[in-house]
């Protein structure tokens, strides 16, 4: 084995992860410091640097009709700025106390260490693949990366049949299941859940169901997959429950994602409930001076319920990668933490969620009040107005928003953002509706939906408490 060590004066920062956290670090860190200054390798296991893993499903189905529109910064651009940046090869072994990572190479297999004075993790997260039978089948895919739609592509071009079951309705299963009906495949979602989007209360999931029944695609809930039968030559031909089995020419995993720690609960670096490193508010991993960690690897105070929680999305990771290189390059800089806010779609139907849900704010012990309201995406009498319900939750007695949920047609979705601004503020219900929002009839009626939601939330409370 070989190791390579920091010279002279100059530091070494490693970079472990080479998508939205880690090279938005790397590059934020250079932008602070000189080559001179500061050294930056980069390892990424795979053959793709800083993409969008979210645009995945929407280059599968043929929304984007080309891989390479979903790499933000390519390897030879980040070389280009002076950052050593390493595919296939992945980092095996983290020595905190000797501060240097253990490296192979994915190709060779030739393995090295190399020290650094700084590191950054930034392993993202790993599908779940349930330990089942059959589940590594030829023609069963998870999808996390822009390999995983790379093969997910490549088995869709050399199979003849055309029914997909989508296993979980999550948003990759929901978006997954969309992008394969747009594919021409008949497609079936298992789900183990009572409604889809369980980060959605039931009620609201049920909207999401309708829909996706209205593009064609086959919902089964309350569904739990016990194994994937095979044909004589090993390829993928059922996915079966306790009650049925339905047949598949491809399955694609949409059951979620964990952190990917499995290094540093080697090295001992804490972890937390949910299995993400545990960092402060400057991203550094606690108890650790030289080592930061930001994405899908990471919990994050959730500023609603006060506690930790797992949130993987891209949005976060390149805020993560900011901060981080920040503070890594010489700076400071803080992650205050989230209020999970989320946005996806079914075909035209937009689907966003802000805050706790029913159940969250339950488990934290918090007493709250619901209402649920239809409104219009537009005044009602101008062209193309659509429905949309919202629900909100509001704390008992204070009024202190807690949640959000909307689902509709056009101009749904990202109305969410005012219900997030709102949490991150503290507001209540009653303060909301006094926001000063934009008006104009082909926008929304004189009082917008998430308006009408908070008056309704507002009343409910003063007549509880």
């Amino acid at each position: 084995m070989s190791m390579s060590r920091t010279r002279g004066t100059r530091e070494r920062l490693v970079v472990i992860g080479g998508d939205a956290a880690g090279m938005s670090a790397a590059s934020q860190a250079r932008r602070l410091n000189k080559p001179d200054e500061l050294e930056i390798v980069a390892f990424e296991r795979g053959n793709f640097t800083s993409y969008s893993a979210c645009g995945i499903p929407y280059w599968v189905g043929g929304d984007v009709p080309d891989r390479d529109r979903l790499i933000a910064r390519t390897p030879e651009e980040h070389r280009a700025r002076d950052i050593d940046l390493r595919l296939r090869t992945e980092v095996t072994e983290l020595d905190p106390d000797g501060q240097r990572v253990r490296t192979r190479d994915v190709d060779s297999g030739a393995e090295s260490w190399t020290s650094y004075d700084k590191l950054v993790i930034a392993t993202g997260a790993r599908p779940i693949r349930p330990d089942l039978p059959g589940v590594d089948a030829p023609g069963v895919h998870g999808v996390q990366t822009l390999d995983d739609g790379q093969a997910l592509l490549d088995t869709l071009a050399r199979t003849p049949g055309r029914r997909a079951v989508v296993v979980g309705a999550g948003y990759i299963g929901v978006e997954m299941a969309e992008a394969l009906i747009n594919r021409g495949y008949e497609v079936t979602v298992v789900n183990r859940g009572s409604e889809p989007m369980s980060t959605l209360d039931p009620d609201m999931g049920r909207l999401v169901h309708e829909a996706m029944e209205g593009l064609g695609i086959t919902m089964v809930n309350d569904a739990e997959v016990t194994g994937i039968l095979t044909d004589d030559d090993g390829r993928v031909r059922a996915v079966t429950t306790k009650d049925r089995d339905f047949p598949a020419d491809v399955v694609v995993l949409g059951i979620g994602v964990r952190p990917e720690t499995t290094l540093a609960r080697a090295a001992g670096l804490p972890l937390g409930a949910h299995g993400g490193l545990l960092t402060d508010r400057s991203m550094r991993v606690r108890g650790h001076e030289n080592i930061w960690a930001g994405g899908d690897c990471v919990e994050v105070l959730d500023l609603v319920s006060g506690q930790q929680r797992h949130i993987p999305l891209g949005t976060h990771a390149n805020k993560h990668g900011q901060v981080i290189g920040t503070n890594a390059g010489g700076g400071y800089a803080t992650f205050p933490g989230v209020v999970g806010t989320a946005v996806s779609k079914v075909c035209d139907l937009e689907i966003a969620r802000t805050g706790l849900r029913e159940k969250d704010a339950h488990r934290v012990g918090l007493r709250f009040e619901t209402v649920t309201i239809e409104s219009t995406s537009r005044a009602g009498y101008y062209p193309n107005s659509s429905p949309m319900t919202v629900k909100m939750l509001a704390e008992h007695r204070t009024g202190r928003l807690l949640g959000v949920q909307i689902v509709g047609r056009e101009g749904a979705g990202k109305r969410v953002d005012i219900a997030a601004v709102a949490l991150t503020a503290g507001m209540t219900a009653e303060q909301m509706t006094t926001l000063d929002l934009g008006y104009a009839p082909p926008f929304s009626p004189v009082w917008d939906p998430v308006l009408v939601a908070a008056r309704k939330a507002a009343a409910k409370v003063r007549e509880t408490s």
